[in-house]
């Protein structure tokens, strides 16, 4: 047995008796002290030359004192040291938003880097399969810069050779746990390098009231509520289709009469038209005199009304095909908004075939057509399967509310939208945390953005409707 072994391996084999397992003693290098103190000594260098580098206003901020305090005395090294906590206290107090954007949200994000992700990133990166651990060596994604504002941390990351970005969104839930979030998103900022979005508090966690009409008539982009970082939701209707999928009261409701209020003063101009489609004879029939001639309740009625729009829809296409491209709204011209509270009623649920197939073929063709001469669609539905809306794909902008399965959330916004944080089967299904609250992917963007629409009470319809009510299709 010994002559098949390589080498001199056989003088290192210990066998005691014969039933003992063969054992093979490693061979053991002796290393210096002086060399061991040497390469602890130059990790410490390179490790404060490299937190100088990184942090060099909170390494002065430290040292200062200190070094004031062994010239100088205590006395002196206060007396010094004392006024810029008090100007930044004062600064904090009479200017707080300021303060915040160029001072508190900075220090905030060192913190955060320091005793938050840097501290636990090896852990979650190895425990998560994000990183890997070969041969007593660590090989993880590279933690980069860190911000904060109101209500997140963004961090970027770059990924190790090889990864995806699917790699990352399939271990939201690890990280978001791993580092002491509610939830994470991923969305990529350059090739090889992400951005990790991680929400510290939910500034939608409270109900919005109803906006301000709008002073000036637009078409839009329209102000409807609020996103997740505090800035207007404008929702784009001009010039795309929207699709709003959600469950029963996830606020459905709330997007519509939302847009319907930002456009009021449109609509009194003569620049809007907004036809409405009520199957359910509960939602927009509540402010039916907002529409004038332009509501439908009745499948018989809603088939004629879409088959109206694409009669005018064809007819501007033959007036402009060859002069312009884009529709301008015009009040010769007026920019149509056709408004389908529960399409699924008129279409999958409609038990008459020949009212069904008209519904949807007027639907196909004003949503493959409608857009470039002034005719829009937005629809809502409850249940976006494919075989109860077939056209869906045809819709650019896309809106999930509170869904019932997390399936359903790629059915509406798209493939691979909950990987990257649209977690809208998890909306609370209490109306006050989770009415009209959700995702929206824009054609322009795959990655969705949390949102929540304001609340239209009846009390702001009943107004809306005393103010703004035509006749005849003429304002008052």
């Amino acid at each position: 047995m010994f002559r098949r072994l390589p080498g001199d391996e056989a003088r290192n084999l210990v066998s005691t008796t014969p039933d003992t397992a063969i054992v093979f003693r490693p061979a053991v290098v002796t290393t210096p002290a002086i060399v061991t103190i040497v390469i602890l000594a130059c990790r410490l260098l390179v490790g404060l030359v490299r937190l100088i580098w990184r942090h060099p206003i909170a390494v002065l901020a430290a040292s200062v004192p200190v070094a004031l305090y062994y010239l100088y005395g205590w006395q002196t090294a206060l007396l010094l040291v004392a006024p810029v906590p008090t100007g930044l206290l004062a600064w904090a107090v009479a200017d707080r938003a300021s303060f915040a954007r160029w001072v508190g949200w900075r220090l905030l994000a060192w913190w955060r880097l320091i005793f938050i992700y840097r501290r636990h990133w090896q852990p979650v990166m190895i425990v998560s399969g994000l990183g890997k651990h070969l041969r007593g060596r660590d090989y993880l994604p590279r933690l980069g810069k860190v911000t904060c504002n109101a209500w997140a941390d963004t961090v970027t990351v770059r990924m190790l050779d090889g990864q995806a970005v699917k790699d990352w969104a399939d271990r939201i839930d690890a990280l978001a746990h791993g580092f002491g979030a509610s939830s994470c998103r991923v969305s990529i900022l350059k090739a090889g390098r992400l951005v990790l979005t991680f929400p510290r508090r939910d500034p939608l966690a409270t109900p919005i009231p109803a906006l301000p009409i709008p002073a000036v008539p637009t078409a839009g982009p329209v102000e409807i509520g609020r996103q997740e970082d505090g800035s207007p939701w404008l929702l784009k209707i001009l010039g795309t289709h929207v699709l709003v999928a959600g469950a029963t009261g996830a606020g459905k409701g709330s997007i519509i009469w939302s847009t319907i209020r930002a456009l009021l003063p449109a609509l009194r101009a003569g620049l809007v038209e907004i036809w409405a489609l009520d199957p359910k004879l509960m939602e927009l029939s509540f402010g039916r005199a907002l529409f004038g001639p332009h509501y439908a309740a009745t499948p018989e009625e809603c088939a004629d009304l879409l088959e109206q729009a694409v009669k005018i829809m064809q007819a501007r296409a033959a007036r402009f095909g060859g002069v312009q491209r884009s529709h301008t709204p015009t009040v010769d011209d007026p920019f149509i908004l056709v408004l389908v509270d529960e399409v699924a009623f008129l279409t999958a649920y409609q038990a008459d075939k020949d009212l069904r197939r008209r519904v949807s073929a007027a639907l196909a063709t004003l949503t493959t057509q409608g857009r470039a001469v002034g005719v829009g669609v937005l629809a809502a539905l409850q249940d976006p399967r494919k075989e109860v809306m077939t056209i869906r794909n045809l819709f650019p902008d896309k809106i999930a509310l509170r869904l019932d399965e997390s399936e359903q959330v790629d059915m509406v916004l798209g493939d691979g939208a909950r990987d990257r944080g649209a977690l809208a089967d998890r909306i609370s299904a209490n109306p006050g945390l989770g009415a009209g609250v959700g995702y929206v992917r824009l054609e322009t963007s795959p990655d969705p953005v949390r949102v929540r629409a304001a609340y239209v009470s009846d009390t702001d319809i009943r107004a809306m409707v005393a103010s703004f009510a035509t006749k005849g299709g003429e304002a008052r």
